[in-house]
């Protein structure tokens, strides 16, 4: 249900709704709401289309109300990742696309993906969970960046990266 709530279906609905009542308007001779229903609605629908080819969904969050309550124990840069990568993102192919560039951990043609994320504790140590998928970036160059990584996002910070089976996908995982 949420993936139809996107701001690019929203708007190509609204703007197909005006532009139905503006022809059929047009067609039951009501001149006064035909012309301005019609000419706004045509453009907003196709704002819309526009919006629908270039939007990327918002990744999966899990225990919303923990990453909430628990805000004050993390550094500000996560919790600003967090809300970026969460919403609905238009223009970019991938989340996170061009810090993954500047990592020289990204594909033009198949780039990872960020699937889902979460705060855990893992050992006594709280961290932020990140499920990305492969795709055409080989495992062993996110290994070899792994200690670019733990600064990157926030300075002195210490990873771990945990495999999956298929090696399709993996989680990092960023202590803090």
């Amino acid at each position: 249900m949420k993936k139809y709530l996107s701001p690019g279906n929203l708007i190509v609905t609204v703007g197909g709704i005006l532009a139905f009542v503006g022809m059929t308007a047009y067609f039951t001779d009501s001149v006064n709401l035909s012309v301005p229903t019609f000419f706004y609605g045509v453009p907003i629908f196709l704002i819309g289309l526009g919006l629908k080819t270039s939007e990327i969904p918002p990744v999966e969050l899990f225990d919303k109300t923990n990453f909430a309550t628990n805000k004050f124990n993390r550094p500000t840069e996560l919790t600003a990742l967090v809300k970026d990568v969460t919403r609905w993102r238009y223009g970019i192919k991938a989340h996170l696309e061009s810090s993954l560039e500047s990592l020289n951990l990204w594909d033009e043609d198949n780039p990872p993906q960020l699937k889902e994320i979460e705060e855990i504790t893992k050992e006594e140590k709280n961290g932020l969970r990140m499920r990305f998928e492969l795709n055409a970036v080989p495992l062993e160059k996110w290994i070899e960046k792994q200690e670019r990584l733990n600064r990157f996002f926030v300075k002195g910070l210490e990873s771990e990266f945990i495999i999956d089976d298929n090696k399709k996908e993996f989680d990092f995982i960023l202590f803090y």
